[in-house]
């Protein structure tokens, strides 16, 4: 029953956010680097903060410390949506909130080039999650095979965190993919919804690895790492600067050149991901395993844009 009335006040804060932006015209307007075509409400995501929230006073205010640092990224990302702050703003506010979030993993008690190893991935990781939205579903659903992934590890493999912790994640996307994932969304992620998401996850598969001592467990977001990292280098050789919007990630072609319906590109992403990390659970060689499936997976890319990159040209 308690799952129940989160959903619904998850839900009632969404419709209310919806009325907020609508009045103060929080909306993205499509351009050429947009693959959309009409206007839309922006930052519907701030329901994965919101989730969060709710978990927080629901359950024995847990994890302060994670809570601290995602509201400061929460803050800064839905400022941005508001109106672009500089990049050196957003970059100290988001080291901030990963040391908080380090500090509640108990990263500080090991030595300090974890410190340092977790800070370039778990920047990396964040960075290249808001990147990969950009389609209708694609963030949601995405979002939601990982985190579902995650609680079946947490209930059947190792339990790593309060499983009321997934349950409220989960109710978040729920909301969310009703709005978002949709032929004609209502709303978008935006970069609130974006880094929210992400840093929820990054946090989750913190405390996954650093109890099981097992890397491999990166791979859950193995799909988006390979499309983010393959289209730096992609940008990177054709002499573009990679911080500035575009549309050349796997998907966006998929998209935008190929005319593939948004809620499909998002699905056959959501598929793959889930294959993968369905493969990664019953695999008996985790690190082979992760290493095989990011060849083959790169190949595919590589192969994919060799055939399909002159369309995005032309």
């Amino acid at each position: 029953m308690i799952y129940f009335f989160a959903f619904l006040i998850l839900l009632l804060a969404e419709l209310g956010y919806f009325k907020l932006a609508n009045r103060l015209n929080i909306i993205d307007k499509p351009n050429q680097r947009s693959s959309h075509s009409i206007v839309t409400l922006r930052g519907g995501g701030v329901v994965f903060y919101f989730g969060m929230v709710l978990y927080f006073i629901l359950f024995k205010f847990n994890f302060p410390w994670f809570l601290s640092g995602l509201t400061l990224i929460a803050g800064i990302s839905f400022a941005d949506d508001l109106k672009p702050r500089p990049s050196w703003l957003r970059l100290c506010i988001h080291i901030v909130a990963m040391g908080l979030m380090f500090y509640q993993w108990g990263l500080f008690e090991l030595p300090w080039y974890y410190t340092l190893i977790s800070l370039i991935f778990c920047t990396g990781i964040l960075n290249a999650y808001n990147f990969m939205d950009g389609i209708n579903g694609i963030t949601g659903g995405y979002s939601l095979v990982v985190v579902g992934v995650l609680w079946y590890i947490n209930a059947y493999v190792t339990s790593f965190v309060d499983a009321n912790f997934l349950y409220l994640a989960i109710l978040a996307l729920l909301v969310f993919n009703f709005f978002n994932f949709r032929k004609k969304a209502r709303c978008f992620a935006g970069d609130v919804g974006s880094m929210s998401i992400a840093f929820i996850i990054v946090f989750l598969l913190g405390l996954l690895i650093i109890k099981t001592g097992d890397f491999s467990y990166i791979l859950l977001l193995g799909l988006y790492g390979v499309d983010s990292i393959l289209t730096i280098v992609h940008r990177l050789k054709l002499h573009e600067n990679i911080f500035k919007a575009h549309r050349k990630h796997l998907f966006q072609i998929l998209a935008n050149e190929l005319k593939i319906p948004h809620v499909l590109v998002s699905g056959i992403y959501m598929a793959l991901q889930l294959a993968i990390n369905v493969g990664l659970i019953f695999s008996h060689a985790h690190y082979w395993y992760a290493l095989c499936v990011l060849i083959l997976f790169s190949l595919l890319y590589m192969l994919f844009m060799k055939k399909y990159f002159r369309l995005h040209v032309s």
